[in-house]
């Protein structure tokens, strides 16, 4: 049993030595495997693998130490047992350090005879105390777990392994299989074997596709679930294909150039989605429920040009966290009366739509950019008063009591 995530493993004992992790997370393969050993039962662990190290470090039982000493002599003379340190080559990413193992287990150090003195072979045999993933899990953490991330602690060795990025689904199926073994239960599902984990396991890792062609759309494979960018342009997409919202790292997804007519309201799930691209397609609003989902915290950028939207619902100023709207060659006939709540919005394209006028609040906009060419815009009946915070010049107030009298006299 497989996860494919980000792992960070951060040995509790840094900080009593004055040191602190690196805070940087891997991608790797976590498995859920069992050895059989000679004459004993079978024994479950954990293996993370990494593209550096496929064969893994297993987390099972006590990372071992060099304790004894011995001369040049005795070195000679006869085998000796010892403890021997085995460091995890996962250390170099983690900043781990090795540990000693128990007085139970056994390390055979043994130096054979060389025709040249000066230089000392051995062959070092690891004989591993019986320790099992059973009864060694401290503590589970899955507060985040419905955003990919949980951490499990480990009793021996003192290490906290953090798992980020990962499938919700299966993140739980495999925190659920963890559980079972620690307890010593029977695990139903089949558990991997300790085989080195292949290159191409790693390529599920891609955190951008783009794909602008009907003939590159994948229909037989899901996309790997790691991604953090989706392009699908020109595709012939009549709705949104609901194995994206199952991507829970989406970070910008760009659905451009299809024929898409109605977004469904899990496209709200994705809370880390920031940038949302519906250029030139063919919906008519957005909804009520896009609009009170997740996305009033993540989105920050969003494209609605050239759809046949005619206007948006006052619940769409909820989307506090947009900097940038587009609504380019649309049906537009008004703004939602509300657009001013909109207070971190920068940059507003509507233009080629047929606003006739503008919302009081509009002027409580900060915008940097504003483009509304080619709308129909009428004449006020009564020219808005707006309040400034400083005061007129003379030329302003001139200009102001000039364009009141003209009004006057029009009527």
């Amino acid at each position: 049993m497989r996860l494919h995530c980000e792992v960070e493993v951060v040995s509790r004992r840094l900080p009593a030595l004055g040191l602190r992790s690196r805070g940087r997370a891997v991608r790797a393969v976590l498995s859920l495997c069992q050895r059989e050993p000679r004459g004993g039962p079978p024994r479950a662990g954990l293996l993370v693998a990494t593209l550096r190290d496929k064969r893994g470090t297993r987390y099972e039982a006590h990372l071992p130490l060099f304790t004894g000493s011995f001369s040049h002599s005795e070195l000679l003379s006869a085998p000796h047992s010892c403890r021997v340190l085995l460091p995890s080559r996962l250390c170099t990413h983690c900043s781990l350090i090795g540990r000693p193992s128990p007085p139970s287990s056994t390390s055979i150090f043994t130096c054979p005879t060389s025709p040249n003195p000066s230089v000392l072979t051995f062959q070092v045999t690891f004989v591993p105390p019986d320790q099992q993933l059973k009864e060694n899990i401290e503590q589970f953490f899955t507060k985040f777990v419905d955003e990919g991330r949980a951490t499990v602690r480990l009793k021996e060795p003192p290490v906290d392994i953090y798992l980020s990025k990962a499938n919700s689904s299966s993140l739980k199926g495999f925190l659920s299989a963890v559980r079972l073994a620690h307890r010593g239960c029977k695990v139903e599902t089949s558990l991997s074997t300790l085989t080195p984990v292949k290159t191409s396991e790693f390529e599920k890792f891609k955190t951008k596709m783009v794909i602008t062609s009907k003939k590159d759309y994948p229909l037989s494979k899901n996309f790997p679930y790691s991604l953090e960018h989706l392009q699908t342009s020109y595709c012939g997409l009549v709705r949104v294909d609901m194995r994206m919202l199952c991507l829970k790292n989406l970070r910008k997804l760009d659905l451009s150039h299809n024929h898409i007519k109605k977004l469904p309201a899990t496209i709200g799930d994705l809370i880390h989605l920031q940038e949302l691209n519906l250029n030139d397609n063919h919906l008519e609003s957005f909804s009520v429920a896009l609009c009170q989902s997740t996305l009033q915290k993540s989105l920050r950028s969003l494209d609605l040009s050239k759809n046949k939207i005619k206007a948006l619902p006052v619940q769409f100023c909820q989307l506090r966290e947009l900097t940038d709207l587009k609504l380019d060659d649309n049906e537009l006939i008004r703004f939602p009366f509300k657009i001013g709540q909109l207070t971190n919005l920068r940059f507003l394209s509507a233009a080629r739509n047929k606003l006739p006028f503008l919302p009081s609040e509009f002027k409580n906009l900060s915008l940097e950019y504003l483009d509304l060419f080619g709308n129909t815009f009428e004449q006020p009946e009564v020219l808005p008063v707006i309040m400034l915070q400083t005061p007129l010049t003379l030329l302003e107030s001139s200009a102001r009591t000039i364009l009141y009298n003209r009004h006057l006299m029009n009527t």
